[in-house]
C-alpha cells in the first residue's frame, strides 16, 4: 500500500466513524459477537500459523493467545453497556440547580501497531478495546510472524468493511509512510527504541500514544522463599513462547543461602518440562529467526553456563540457558533479554538487591519469591514498575481486570478489560443548568457580594 492509498484509507475511516455509525451501542456490539465467532471458526488454522511462526504448541497459543482473547470479549461484551452509561457526579452548591455528568466518547480513526512474539493476543487485545469504544481501527501486525499476520488480515479484510477495521501489511518503510498520516491516538507495542520513534511521529501532530515496551523484569528470591514452587513457576514464566515475552522473567536476584538450591530445581523442572533434550520437545518453542538467534547467542560470549547453550541454527532453536558470573556491565544486563537466556545473580542483603534493581531502567514487571510480608513490602516500596506479582510470574498479564502497562522505559499507558475502553475512549464533560433559577450574585456589579460567594464556596 502506498502513501496515496493510506491517504485514501484513513479518510475512509474518517468519514465512516463522522456517520455516526460506531458511536450507536447494537453497532458495537454485533461487531465484537462477529469478531469472536471468526476467532472461534478460524482456531485451528491459527493453532497452525502460530506453530508455523513460533512452534508454539496449541495449549500455549490457546492460554496465551487465543482464550486471552475470547476471554477479553466476553468480558467487555458483558459490561459494554455499563461502561458507554453516562456516569453522574457530585454538583457544587455554588452551581444550583444544575446537574453534572461525563461519558466515554471515542476518539475517531486510531492506529495499533503489533509486534511478533504473540502476533494475534498483542494485536486483538487493543483492537477490541479500540472497537468496544466506538473507533475506526487501523492495525499492523508484525511481518516477521508470517502466517499468523496473512491469516488474520485475511481473516479482517474478507468479513469487514475496511472504513471501519482494516490491517495492513509492511514493515519498517511501511512505518514511515503510516506516520505521514495524522491518527486520532496511536497505539504501539514493541521495543523501546521503536517506541521512541512512534512518540516523536505522534509528537508532531499532537497524537495522544499507548507505548507498551519492554523491559528487564527482575525476579527476587529471599531465603525464606519456597525454593521448588519458585523454580517451578519462574521456568515456567521464562520459557513460555521460549522467553520471547515483554513480560517474562529476564534474570533472578538469589539469596546466596538459597542460591545453590534454586539452581539445582530449575535444572530438575528443566527436564520435567522439556525432557533431557528440549530440541526434540513438542511444548518448547523456537525462536522468532535468526537474526534474533544470533543476537541471543552473543550473550553467551562472557559469564559461565550452567546449563544449555545448545543451538540448532536451521531449526531456530536455542536451548533453556542458565548463566551465571555476570554484572550489571555483562551485555545480557544491557537490554531485554527476550529469550530462553537466564542469569541468576547471587545477593546476600535484601537492601543489595534493590539498589541492583533501581540501578536499571524500571522495569514492566517485579517478581517477588518470598514468604516474608515484610520483605515483601519494602521490595514493592523502594522499586518501581508497571506491575508485580508475589509467588507467581506472568499470570498477572492475563488477569483482564488489572490495568497492564509499563513505567518510564517500560511504557506508558494500561489497557486489558475496562481499561482498554477506556484508553480508547475520552472523558467529555457536561454540565446541565436549570432555567428555574438564576442568582444574580454572579453578575456585576460586585460591590459586596464576595463574602456570599465565599459561603456558597466552602
Amino acid at each position: 500500500m502506498n502513501e496515496v492509498d493510506f491517504k485514501s484509507l484513513v479518510a475512509g475511516q474518517r468519514a465512516f466513524f463522522s456517520s455516526g455509525k460506531t458511536l450507536d451501542y447494537k453497532f458495537r456490539l454485533s461487531t465484537l459477537q462477529h469478531l469472536k465467532t471468526l476467532i472461534v471458526k478460524n482456531e485451528s488454522l491459527l493453532f497452525e500459523a502460530l506453530y508455523k511462526d513460533l512452534g508454539k504448541p496449541p495449549f500455549e497459543s490457546y492460554a496465551s493467545e487465543i482464550g486471552v482473547i475470547l476471554q477479553e470479549i466476553n468480558l467487555t461484551m458483558r459490561n459494554l453497556r455499563k461502561w458507554v452509561h453516562p456516569k453522574h457526579v457530585y454538583t457544587p452548591l455554588v452551581h444550583f440547580i444544575a446537574r453534572s455528568y461525563y461519558f466515554y466518547e471515542p476518539y475517531g480513526v486510531v492506529l495499533i501497531i503489533s509486534p511478533w512474539n504473540y502476533p494475534f493476543q498483542l494485536l486483538f487485545d487493543p483492537i477490541i478495546g479500540a472497537l468496544a469504544a466506538g473507533n475506526c481501527v487501523i492495525g499492523k501486525p508484525s511481518q516477521h510472524a508470517t502466517h499468523t499476520s496473512e491469516l488474520i488480515i485475511d481473516i479482517i479484510s474478507n468479513n469487514f468493511n475496511p472504513e471501519h477495521i482494516c490491517l495492513i501489511r509492511g514493515g519498517k518503510e511501511t512505518n514511515q509512510i503510516l506516520f505521514k498520516e495524522k491518527y486520532d491516538y496511536i497505539f504501539f507495542t514493541g521495543s523501546t527504541e521503536t517506541g521512541k520513534q512512534v512518540m516523536k511521529a505522534a509528537a508532531d501532530t499532537l497524537t495522544p500514544v499507548s507505548l507498551e515496551l519492554g523491559g528487564k523484569n527482575p525476579v527476587i528470591v529471599t531465603d525464606d522463599a519456597d525454593i521448588r514452587l519458585s523454580a517451578r513457576r519462574i521456568l515456567w514464566g521464562k520459557m513460555l513462547n521460549a522467553g520471547q515475552s515483554c513480560v517474562a522473567p529476564d534474570y533472578i536476584l538469589a539469596h546466596n543461602n538459597i542460591k545453590n538450591k534454586l539452581v539445582s530445581e530449575i535444572k530438575i523442572c528443566l527436564e520435567k518440562f522439556y525432557g533431557t533434550d528440549p530440541s526434540k520437545s513438542p511444548d518448547f518453542c523456537k525462536i522468532i529467526n535468526i537474526s534474533n538467534l544470533e543476537r541471543l547467542k552473543k550473550y553467551l560470549d562472557d559469564g559461565k553456563i550452567i546449563h544449555g547453550g545448545e543451538i540448532i541454527p536451521e531449526n531456530c532453536y536455542f536451548s533453556p540457558t542458565i548463566i551465571e558470573g555476570i554484572n550489571q556491565d555483562h551485555p545480557a544486563m544491557k537490554e531485554e533479554i527476550f529469550g530462553p537466556i537466564l542469569p541468576i545473580i547471587e545477593y546476600h542483603e535484601l537492601d543489595e538487591a534493590i539498589e541492583f534493581i533501581n540501578r536499571c531502567t524500571r522495569p514492566l514487571a517485579v517478581y517477588i519469591f518470598s514468604n516474608s510480608l515484610k520483605k515483601r513490602n519494602e521490595i514493592i516500596k523502594r522499586t518501581q514498575s508497571g506491575g508485580v506479582c508475589i509467588n507467581e510470574t506472568v499470570v498477572y498479564f492475563i488477569n483482564p481486570y488489572l490495568p497492564f502497562g509499563g513505567i518510564g522505559q517500560s511504557g506508558m499507558g494500561r489497557y486489558h478489560g475496562r481499561f482498554s475502553f477506556e484508553t480508547f475512549s475520552y472523558k467529555r464533560s457536561v454540565m446541565h443548568k436549570s432555567n428555574l433559577v438564576d442568582f444574580p450574585v454572579r453578575y456585576p456589579p460586585y460591590r459586596n457580594k464576595i463574602n456570599i460567594l465565599r459561603y456558597f464556596i466552602k
